[in-house]
C-alpha cells in the first residue's frame, strides 16, 4: 500500500487541511467499524501504538497520527487546531509556526521565512517521508492571495522538488476573488503562479468566488421555496468546525468543498475499488505538456440529503452536472473550451458500463484536441462519501483555465502600472523589481500556450465546417 503526505501552509491551507482530516477520519470510521489499523488507514495515517489489536472505532483514533506537515507564520489557526477535537492526530514534530505572519507579502513568505526556516522544513518533510513505506505523493494546500500561503507555500513546493524529485507533487491552490480584501493579492498570486508552473506536477486551482457562489446557491435552495429545508451542521457543508476550536465561520462551508475535493481525489488511495486510479496516473495521463498542468476540478453532488432535503439525482444527471459550469470549482465553462484530457473519479456502487455509457453520451458535446479525442481516464472506488450513494469528481485539463489566469493578469497589471505597494516587496532582502516582470512574462507565456491550443480547435472546426 502506498502512502501520501499532506503539507498545509498558511491560514487557508491549514483550515482546509483540518477539514480534510476531520472528514477522512469520519469516512474511515464509517467503513472500519472495528477500529482496526488497516491498509486503508495507513495511506494517510500512521499507527503510533505498537500493541495492535482491536480497540474499537473510538480507541484507534487516539493512536493515529496524520501524515501531515503544518506550516503557518501566524500561529492562530494551528493553535485552535491543537485545542480542538483533532488535537490528538498531530504532534509537535509536525508543526512549524511563527507569530508575526507574512504581512500579505509573497517576498516575506518566500524569501525571508523561506530562508529562516528552510532547514526545519526540510527536516519535517524528511521525517514525514521516513514514516512511509512507499511514499507516492505530496499534497500541498495553500492560498494564492496571502503572504504565507503564496510565498512559503511555493517555497515548500520547490524544496519538495529538490529533496524528493521522484515523488509526485499535487497542489490545491485557492485563488482570490476580484473583490478580495487583500490589496496585494494580485502580486502574490502572479508571483506564486511562476513557481507553480515550474515546480508542480499538477495544480488543482480553486476560485474563492466559485466556492462562494456554490454555497450561496445551496443556501438559497435550503431556505427558498420550502421553509422546512435546512442545512444541517453535521452534513457536507458544515462539519463540526472541521477540527478547529471555536464558532463556525462563514468560510467554513467553502473550505469544506475543497476538503471534499481532496477526499474524492484520494479515495482510490484510501479504499478498494474495481478500477482504482493511482495518484501518479493523474499527471501521467492528463498532462501532455509540462507547464500545462492546471487541472479544472468539478464535484457532484455538492450537497447531500443530510444537508438539504432535495430529490436524489439520477446517476446520469450526476455526470451531466460535472460538466456544467455551476459545478466547476473555478469560474469557467469547459464545454465551450478545448479538452486536452479528462479524468472521471467515481465513488459508490457504479459499474464500468455506467461510465462508458455516460462518456459516449457526453462526448459529442465536448471538444477534445485532435490528437487525443479519446482522452479519458476513469477510476471507480467502491466506497461512497458518507451521506452519498455515489459521487463524481471530474478533473479536466481544459483551456478554459486561461480565463482565470487572464483576469488575474489584468488585476496584476492595474496595480503594477502604478507601482502601487511595490516598496513593501522591494525592501525584502533578495527581492528585485525584475522578479515581478519575470513572473508576469511567465504567466503571459502560459496563457499563450493555451491560446495556441484553442487555435487548433478553431482550425479543426473550420476544416470540418463546424461553427465555433
Amino acid at each position: 500500500m502506498t502512502q501520501s503526505v499532506v503539507v498545509q501552509v498558511g491560514q487557508c491551507g491549514n483550515q482546509v487541511g483540518c477539514r480534510f482530516w476531520d472528514l477522512a477520519l469520519r469516512e474511515h470510521a464509517h467503513v472500519n467499524k472495528k477500529g482496526l489499523y488497516d491498509e486503508a488507514l495507513s495511506s494517510f495515517f500512521r499507527n503510533v501504538d505498537s500493541r495492535g489489536g482491536d480497540r474499537g472505532a473510538g480507541g484507534i483514533i487516539q493512536h493515529l497520527k496524520a501524515r501531515a506537515v503544518l506550516v503557518d507564520m501566524e500561529e492562530g489557526v494551528v493553535n485552535k487546531l491543537l485545542q480542538g477535537p483533532l488535537r490528538e492526530v498531530f504532534d509537535s514534530t509536525q508543526l512549524l509556526t511563527d507569530v508575526s505572519g507574512s504581512g500579505n507579502n509573497w517576498a516575506v513568505g518566500h524569501l525571508t521565512y523561506g530562508s529562516v526556516y528552510r532547514e526545519q522544513m526540510v527536516e519535517q518533510l524528511r521525517r514525514a517521508a521516513e514514516h512511509c513505506d512507499c511514499l507516492q505523493c505530496f499534497f500541498i494546500i495553500h492560498s494564492m492571495g496571502g503572504g504565507t500561503g503564496s510565498g512559503l507555500g511555493t517555497r515548500v513546493l520547490g524544496l519538495l522538488e529538490e529533496e524528493f524529485p521522484e515523488v509526485c507533487r499535487i497542489v490545491t491552490a485557492v485563488y482570490p476573488s476580484a473583490e478580495d480584501d487583500v490589496v496585494t493579492s494580485p502580486y502574490n498570486s502572479v508571483l506564486a503562479m511562476r513557481e507553480l508552473s515550474e515546480h508542480a506536477d499538477c495544480v488543482l486551482p480553486v476560485d474563492n468566488q466559485s466556492l462562494l457562489d456554490i454555497v450561496s446557491r445551496i443556501s438559497l435552495m435550503a431556505h427558498g421555496a420550502k421553509p422546512e429545508l435546512v442545512i444541517r451542521r453535521d452534513g457536507t457543508l458544515a462539519s463540526r468546525r472541521g477540527g478547529i476550536a471555536g464558532a463556525e465561520k462563514p468560510f467554513d462551508a467553502m473550505n469544506n468543498i475543497v476538503a471534499n475535493l481532496l477526499l474524492n481525489i484520494t479515495s482510490s488511495a484510501r479504499f478498494e475499488g474495481s478500477l482504482n486510479m493511482d495518484l501518479n496516473e493523474i499527471a501521467m495521463n492528463l498532462v501532455p505538456f509540462p507547464r500545462l498542468h492546471f487541472l479544472v476540478p468539478s464535484l457532484t453532488p455538492l450537497c447531500t440529503l443530510a444537508d438539504v432535503s432535495v430529490p436524489s439525482r439520477r446517476l446520469d444527471q450526476m455526470f451531466s452536472d460535472a460538466f456544467s459550469k455551476e459545478h466547476q470549482l473555478i469560474r469557467a465553462d469547459p464545454r465551450r473550451s478545448l479538452y486536452l484530457a479528462c479524468a472521471l473519479m467515481v465513488r459508490g456502487n457504479v459499474q464500468v458500463s455506467d461510465l462508458r455509457r455516460n462518456i459516449e453520451r457526453l462526448e459529442p458535446s465536448l471538444s477534445f484536441v485532435p490528437w487525443n479525442r479519446q482522452g479519458w481516464k476513469t477510476g471507480l472506488c467502491s466506497v461512497p462519501p458518507v451521506g452519498h450513494r455515489h459521487s463524481l469528481l471530474a478533473v479536466a485539463n481544459n483551456t478554459c483555465v486561461k480565463n482565470t489566469f487572464r483576469e488575474l493578469r489584468e488585476r496584476f497589471c492595474r496595480l503594477y502600472r502604478r507601482k502601487a505597494h511595490l516598496h513593501h516587496y522591494l525592501q525584502v532582502e533578495g527581492m528585485e523589481q525584475s522578479t515581478f516582470s519575470e513572473a508576469a512574462a511567465s504567466l503571459d507565456s502560459l496563457i499563450e500556450e493555451y491560446d495556441r491550443l484553442d487555435g487548433t480547435k478553431m482550425a479543426d472546426a473550420s476544416r470540418l465546417g463546424i461553427a465555433t
